[in-house]
């Protein structure tokens, strides 16, 4: 029979502790699981007897709740979803490839690069510092008013550049921690063995730093598909805008639910991949720490 040291060493019995508090024996665990599921059931139970019985509650029903107003507006917000995703997956591409030029610039050393570093210290300042909301609706109204030449004056692609924009000073920054976090020991390795800055950057560094920063950027991407829906402000068709023409025709907010569900049901297993990535990112540095 395992002892207690035994179980104490074992990671699976250690997981289980830092879930429930520091139960180290299955009986005791699997009580304190039963009182965490009592206790989140009771809770639940009296919010949602508190809801239902106030004042307001069915009108909130009949304006929010109503079946029919959902399954009816679902196939339009659907379709119009199908432009959220794309302009996600567009500027998911884009966002990656400039976030990292501006990384790989700011981390510039040396005084010769300085003027290449203030212009992307600049840059993310400017991208992070402005409401995207206010981003998109510059470009989406500004831009096309200019009426260039060779400009485009699609709405989407205004917005699409506003998201993409902002979202590269987020990521940009995401990129730099993971940079600044590869000891300067493999710079100098790189370099001892007769690579030059450049090679030693796109073959050492950039490689651990991106695996180390993938969680983060999930993160970011997470939020960059709800921010799909600020296109709408230009007039665009998508999920949110076709929930408010719904809504607008019958009185009724069903139809914002049908778009929330949409939202969620990318979004929550993108966060769940993200939670099992930084999961096996601790397990693969405990075992190297075990192994060192």
């Amino acid at each position: 029979m395992a002892s207690e040291g035994d179980r104490r060493a074992d990671p699976e019995v250690e997981r289980r502790s830092r879930l429930l508090g520091g139960f180290h024996f299955e009986g005791e665990g699997a009580r304190g699981v039963a009182i965490a599921l009592l206790s989140t059931a009771v809770f639940l139970t009296v919010v949602i007897v508190a809801v239902t019985q106030s004042a307001g509650w069915p009108e909130v029903k009949r304006t929010f709740f109503d079946w029919g107003d959902i399954s009816s507006s679902f196939p339009d917000i659907a379709r119009a979803f199908k432009l959220n995703v794309e302009i996600f997956l567009v500027c998911e591409v884009f966002v990656l490839v400039l976030a990292l030029i501006i990384a790989v610039l700011r981390s510039l050393p040396g005084p010769v690069f300085f003027p290449l570093r203030a212009l992307a210290v600049i840059y993310s300042d400017l991208a992070r510092g402005v409401p995207t909301i206010l981003v998109i609706a510059l470009l989406g109204y500004g831009a096309p008013a200019l009426q260039l030449t060779g400009v485009p004056r699609s709405r989407v692609f205004w917005a699409g550049l506003g998201l993409i924009l902002v979202y590269s000073g987020y990521v940009a920054e995401v990129y730099r921690a993971g940079i600044e976090s590869v000891h300067p020991s493999q710079e100098a390795a790189a370099r001892s063995l007769g690579l030059s800055r450049f090679q030693a950057l796109r073959r050492v560094i950039l490689p651990q730093a991106i695996r180390r920063v993938i969680p983060p950027l999930l993160n970011d991407f997470i939020g960059l598909q709800k921010d799909t829906a600020l296109v709408g402000t230009l007039g665009v068709i998508e999920a949110f805008n076709q929930t408010q023409i719904d809504s607008a025709a019958t009185f009724t907010y069903g139809a914002y639910l049908a778009a929330a569900a949409l939202f969620v049901a990318i979004t929550i297993p993108l966060a769940r991949f993200t939670d099992w990535l930084i999961a096996r990112d601790r397990r693969r540095r405990q075992a190297t720490g075990a192994v060192a």
